[in-house]
């Protein structure tokens, strides 16, 4: 399969450190930290925030909810709730892991699993996830973009990586950026597990939204918009 670049790379699911719980407590810490410099240096903040734009644009109203899944130490939904009040608006999110610690004490959260996601039908206006679809097999991806629907009422947002042997380098390289080794070592199993836009793509048609916008951002990142009402 071709990549965005005219180069051939196949996707490979290498188990990422950070899932197994394979690190220390402060190992663990340390990569939360780092996930955070990444989203401000390299794209993720930004595209979740574009994301973020246009859909608040057809939103009825100033104040929105927003779920958070897989939120890990909560960088992007705080960046997006003071992106919201610096435009007069207001967005109540709420973060969603799988463990308890990685949440470093947000509130509010929830402990859950993404793809039984413990929330009523249309719970949130928006569900949102950054650099968490990667992780999910092809028939995974379909389940969780079900699930996220079903809670929204408006939309999922999905900010995650393009696959690239350009990429790839590129994240091999900036290697020795890391605090963590869990960092290092995840940095670069996730390029390798992530999706491209076109396989992306097939797969969120398959969950039959209302309509699917999908594109290219800053350095390799991607974001979807998979609405539930347009």
């Amino acid at each position: 399969m071709a990549d965005g670049e005219g180069n051939h790379v196949k996707r490979v699911a290498i188990p990422e450190l950070l899932d197994s719980d394979a690190g220390t407590e402060s190992e663990v810490q340390a990569a939360l930290a780092d996930l955070r410099c990444i989203n401000r240096w390299f794209g993720g903040t930004s595209t979740t925030l574009a994301m973020l734009k246009r859909v608040m644009k057809h939103a009825k109203g100033q104040e929105l909810s927003l779920l958070e899944v897989a939120s890990g130490g909560s960088h992007a939904p705080e960046a997006a709730a003071e992106w919201a009040r610096e435009q007069g608006n207001v967005l109540h999110t709420t973060c969603l892991d799988r463990r308890f610690s990685h949440l470093l004490g947000r509130k509010p959260s929830a402990v859950g699993d993404a793809l039984h996601l413990p929330f009523a039908n249309e719970s949130f206006d928006i569900v949102s996830c950054g650099l968490f679809v990667h992780h999910l097999d092809s028939p995974e991806v379909v389940r969780f973009a079900q699930e996220a629907l079903r809670v929204a009422r408006m939309a999922l947002l999905i900010n995650d990586l393009v696959r690239s042997s350009i990429h790839w380098a590129m994240v091999w390289t900036a290697r020795p950026l890391w605090r963590s080794r869990l960092t290092r070592h995840d940095s670069v199993a996730s390029v390798h597990r992530s999706y491209t836009l076109e396989e992306l793509q097939s797969l969120l048609q398959r969950a039959h939204p209302a309509r699917l916008e999908i594109r290219r951002h800053y350095l390799f990142r991607l974001g979807a918009i998979v609405w539930k009402t347009y």
